[in-house]
């Protein structure tokens, strides 16, 4: 039975920029990806600037299209916002290439792909995980659940009832005619109130358009009606090709620990996903990186490396997460006081959520806070 250092479950954006970092500091590190690479991965593809930062090496070669400027509209068209950066603030990517990508960088620093190998079961013994896969049985001493929101890896390992918030999602890869395409594909948007305590997306690729709408509101809404209406508020005369996908994005972190004996969980499988836009790659990125370091600076210690791993997610991501849910309130209530709100510090709101998606401010602290004080102002 082959043994690695660590086992990572799963090949997207959290599992394989893991793998680099570790593959980098020379740790026996495997890849077990049930697929063959590259696959097809739901998801809108807009990498926004904050993770790209954090990319360790350049990603031009699958970059599709970028922008330097967003438009976000809130009631409808009833008001709109833009801002801009002189580098751009989002960056639409395939997942396909994109994953595949970090995979070959990982595979230059050592690190073993296992493709077409589903994991069936985990067995702990001697401090061991035992992972019994479709092509056999591998062992390691740490294993890191990558795969994704539905993570099989997860409820293996011990995490039986899901604590995360999940909202559903529905998005399409639609070739659109070229008038059309010429006239959407200049400019990323977010359409607010498109959805019932959501919003529609409309995220230009290099041939055709990723479109989608979600939901942070738990009940029945038809999300496919939604789109369909989204299709109309686009003015998209001619539709050439259309690819439906749906999917849950986890924007809640779990409340019962993020590792288990020698199971760390990052990603969606943590439930990392950013709760105001529910794009998930960055902090995917982000806590793949956090678990690597976290196994590195122990030294390979299990209980050093859980403490740490669960320190640098207290320093910057949970309490972010924290603060995204409460904005993410805010900004999916329309009821009278975001729209007092939005009529005289709309733009101000735009510009700080454009900083923090650049990657040039923190979410704010204090959120409940400031906004009773921006009321205040409203009642006296």
């Amino acid at each position: 039975m082959k043994h690695f250092t660590v086992a990572i479950i799963g090949s997207g954006p959290s599992g394989a920029s893991t793998a680099f970092h570790l593959g980098k500091q020379g740790i026996h590190t495997v890849i077990i990806e049930k697929e063959t690479l590259p696959r097809y991965k739901t998801c809108g593809g807009g990498f926004v600037n904050r993770g790209k930062k954090d990319m360790p090496f350049d990603i031009a070669e699958v970059v599709e299209r970028e922008f330097c400027k967003v438009d976000t509209y809130f009631n409808n068209h009833e008001k709109c916002y833009y801002s801009k950066k002189e580098t751009p603030i989002i960056t639409m990517i395939m997942r396909d290439a994109f994953d595949n990508l970090i995979v070959k960088k990982a595979k230059e620093f050592g690190v073993t792909l296992l493709e077409d190998h589903k994991l069936l079961a985990i067995n702990f013994v001697d401090e061991k995980a035992i992972l019994q896969t479709s092509k056999g049985n591998i062992s390691a001493d740490f294993v890191i659940a990558a795969d994704g929101v539905l993570s099989p890896t997860a409820k293996m390992a011990g995490w039986k009832k899901d604590t995360r918030k999940l909202i559903p999602a529905l998005e399409y890869e639609v070739e659109v005619g070229q008038e059309d395409f010429e006239r959407l594909s200049k400019n990323a948007r977010f359409d607010i109130d498109a959805v019932p305590y959501g919003y529609a997306w409309c995220f230009p690729k290099k041939n055709h358009l990723s479109l989608g709408v979600l939901t942070t509101k738990k009940g029945k809404i038809n999300l496919k009606a939604y789109y369909k209406k989204y299709l109309e508020t686009l003015g998209i005369k001619e539709i050439i090709k259309e690819d439906a996908h749906g999917f849950q994005i986890p924007v809640k972190p779990r409340t019962d620990g993020f590792v288990k004996q020698n199971v760390f969980l990052i990603g969606d499988a943590a439930g990392f996903a950013e709760p105001i836009t529910a794009e998930g790659i960055s902090n995917a990125i982000l806590s793949g990186k956090y678990a690597a370091e976290a196994i590195i600076e122990s030294k390979l210690d299990r209980n050093l490396a859980e403490k740490i791993y669960v320190e640098k997610l207290d320093i910057k991501l949970l309490y972010e997460l924290k603060s995204g849910a409460l904005l993410a309130k805010f900004f999916y209530n329309n009821n009278p006081v975001r729209i007092y709100l939005l009529n005289k510090y709309g733009q101000l709101f735009n510009d700080i959520m454009v900083d923090v998606l650049h990657g040039d401010r923190a979410f704010p602290k204090n959120i409940p806070e400031k906004l009773a004080a921006k009321i205040k102002e409203k009642i006296f």
